[in-house]
């Protein structure tokens, strides 16, 4: 997919796969608009693309429809002996079958403005949430304009809103047998959902509640000083950068979002799965190549060297921590802790009519209680979740 892995990257597994093999790698690179209908044809027809670079929540739609390869066979062998982060294997498993393998991933974190926590007398990054509360009250006492946000938060980012979900012990939906249950209003949702409203309510400025990362931009308003810190992935930094360019590297610090559990919490994991088409005439050549994409000796020298990315393994992880910055360490650090949106066929549905953003901002916003808005989200997610993709 356009944005994921450099030509260097893939010129580098594709040489040692040649190498092994004496066979040879088309590559041929996809945009995201309009993908999902290209690669459903694909793999229906008599010869598919034997490997795939498939977005972590798209796998059970491709696996539902019969289009990917049980790997469930050669989980052990292509593993190599690594524990492959939660976010990424957990969608890629339908039914307790492996669809797809891991191959890297993207979380989110806070980051934060460093000179504006100092001026506010807050030194190092918080470790727990009572630390960031008070280091946020820090902030508030520094900065007490009205359109100021101590850490700004959009109510319909429900990416961030989940992690206080699953750090209370709830989750999205569960399921049993064939049948997907919305599980919001559960007694362990709806004190995560709880803790989301006074959080987002006390440090975000009212106007945020009803609004997106993106429309207004959230990295513009961190970049203008109406925020000293925001919830976000590493490749955001770039464009905080680009917006505001005093704001250099060392003046850019990140921490994982610690939770009231006094763990971190739990992030959802973005990145990509790769998968072997059903129909696949070279399943042998496949298995090889995606073998060496997800090695531990490509997920360093390539993964995190070149592309910075998190690697797919909490081994992978572990071993980066000698080669990444401080800045890139609140990310690594925060995929430790990972969950994943249900691995129904009919995910996409869910995401794509935004119930769940309106689930988090009708709460940030006061319109709804978190019991009220669980009840409307159960409903709709119930219908969506054992619907035919």
């Amino acid at each position: 997919m356009e944005g994921d892995y450099s030509d260097a990257t893939l010129k580098a597994i594709n040489a040692e796969f040649t190498q092994r093999t004496k066979a040879k790698v088309n590559v041929q690179i996809q945009s995201w608009d309009g993908v999902s209908t290209k690669i459903t044809t694909a793999l229906a027809t008599s010869s598919p693309p034997d490997v795939l670079d498939i977005g972590n929540t798209q796998v059970a739609s491709y696996a539902a429809n019969g289009g990917l390869k049980d790997l469930t066979p050669f989980a052990e062998d292509l593993q190599q002996g690594q524990k492959w982060l939660p976010g990424l294997v957990e969608p890629a498993t339908v039914d307790g079958k492996l669809y797809a393998v891991p191959g890297f991933a993207g979380a989110r974190a806070v980051v934060y403005n460093k000179d504006m926590w100092k001026k506010a007398g807050v030194g190092e990054p918080p470790a727990t949430f009572e630390e960031l509360t008070q280091a946020l009250d820090k902030v508030r006492a520094a900065n007490p304009s009205s359109d100021f946000s101590p850490l700004y938060f959009p109510g319909q980012n429900w990416y961030a809103g989940m992690q206080f979900v699953w750090d209370a012990g709830g989750d999205i939906a569960t399921r049993s047998g064939s049948k997907w249950t919305s599980s919001s209003s559960s007694g362990a949702a709806q004190a995560g959902l709880a803790d989301f409203r006074a959080f987002q309510n006390k440090y975000s400025t009212p106007a945020s509640g009803t609004v997106d990362p993106l429309n207004p931009d959230q990295t513009q308003i961190f970049a203008d000083g109406k925020a000293s810190a925001i919830i976000t992935t590493s490749g955001y930094i770039g464009q905080i950068k680009k917006a505001n360019p005093a704001l250099t590297d060392d003046k850019l610090g990140t921490f994982p979002f610690p939770g009231k559990s006094g763990k971190s919490q739990p992030v959802m994991l973005g990145g990509s799965d790769w998968g072997i088409a059903a129909r696949s005439t070279k399943a042998d050549l496949a298995l090889q190549w995606t073998k060496i994409a997800a090695s531990p000796a490509v997920q360093m020298k390539w993964i995190v060297g070149q592309e910075g990315f998190i690697p797919n393994s909490v081994q992978g992880i572990e071993t980066a921590r000698t080669k990444i910055t401080d800045q890139q360490e609140g990310f690594f650090d925060a995929a430790l802790n990972s969950k994943a949106t249900p691995a129904s066929p009919a995910w996409a549905k869910l995401e794509g009519n935004k119930d769940i953003n309106t689930l988090f901002s009708s709460i940030a916003s006061g319109k709804k209680t978190p019991k009220q808005a669980a009840s409307a989200f159960d409903a709709a997610a119930d219908k969506a979740l054992n619907s035919t993709p």
